[in-house]
């Protein structure tokens, strides 16, 4: 369990860097989401082959499917937030896109048979509170509806994507991955094909940020990513996913010299006080009430 949170936390790091490259590529948002998926597939593929690892979907066809829908879900997740960035810019868009762990969390009870106690409600509350405080910033501005539309979407995009990867847990580690973003890449291919065709120019000083995003960020951050959410519960991939708006503010400040504000200080607090409380103190209340529980009869 401790590796599974090791590698979901480091694929949210690195995810959070994601707009650093963004940020320095000429290229419109759709072409750098084909880019980075095409990169990421290829490598990934690449790597399961050259370590002899053996192809074993076939024979879980049914998980197959789920794992198909999950890598489409999540090429159409990026398309719609790269669009919303347009349309509404980064604060809006991040915001609209963070309420995909608000779905998972909500519906977790359901959708994973999870037990949602009052400490892991709370907790979510706050680090739902901290991802408002870093994007309030952007609400001031208005917005297309199409651009709402688009960061709706991505949200719900995003919770699909979970949904369908969590249960494939037969199909794990590189393959999974790989599978994940080839079927990514495959729905955002088919709709920049029919959008605006392949044709690119690519600049000489694109070159760098694009290959960061598709080989580190996209191949190995999926790789870890899809790794650690099969072994870890949907409220715990939703609490803790919020690391990923807190990161991705610390790289801007860091490496983009952009501004700080108070608001989004007291956010940041909040996201990693929310998710470190929600994994201390939800585990020992789990385990209480385990201890609380019959032998050989579930908690309650």
């Amino acid at each position: 369990m401790k590796k599974a949170y090791g590698k979901y936390v480091a694929a949210l790091i690195l995810f959070g860097s994601n707009g650093v490259y963004a940020s320095q590529i000429s290229l419109s948002s759709y072409q750098i989401v084909l880019l980075r998926t095409l990169l990421a597939s290829v490598l990934l593929i690449a790597i399961f082959k050259l370590t002899r690892g053996k192809f074993t979907f076939l024979q879980n066809k049914r998980q197959f499917c789920n794992l198909a829908i999950s890598g489409m879900a999540m090429g159409a997740s990026w398309m719609f937030l790269y669009e919303a960035y347009t349309q509404l810019g980064v604060g809006v868009s991040s915001l609209a896109y963070a309420c995909g762990p608000v779905i998972i969390m909500v519906l977790s009870p359901l959708l994973f048979k999870e037990r949602l106690t009052g400490i892991k409600v709370a907790c979510f509350i706050a680090v739902a509170a901290g991802a408002y405080l870093i994007s309030a910033q952007g609400l001031q501005q208005d917005g297309s509806p199409w651009g709402f539309f688009c960061g709706g979407m991505s949200a719900v995009m995003y919770a699909v994507m979970i949904y369908f990867n969590k249960k494939a847990i037969a199909i794990r580690g590189l393959e999974n991955a790989s599978l994940q973003l080839v079927f990514a890449f495959l729905i955002v291919a088919i709709f920049v094909g029919f959008r605006q065709g392949f044709a690119m120019q690519i600049a000489n000083d694109d070159w760098l940020p694009i290959l960061m995003l598709g080989l580190v960020n996209t191949a190995i951050g999926c790789y870890l990513y899809f790794s650690a959410i099969g072994k870890l519960s949907g409220q715990t991939v939703a609490i803790v996913g919020y690391l990923e708006p807190l990161s991705s503010v610390i790289f801007a400040v860091a490496l983009l010299n952009e501004t700080l504000l108070p608001l989004q200080a007291l956010g940041g607090l909040l996201i990693l006080g929310g998710a470190l409380a929600s994994e201390i103190l939800g585990s020992r209340a789990g385990t209480e009430i385990g201890s609380k529980s019959e032998p050989g009869q579930e908690p309650s």
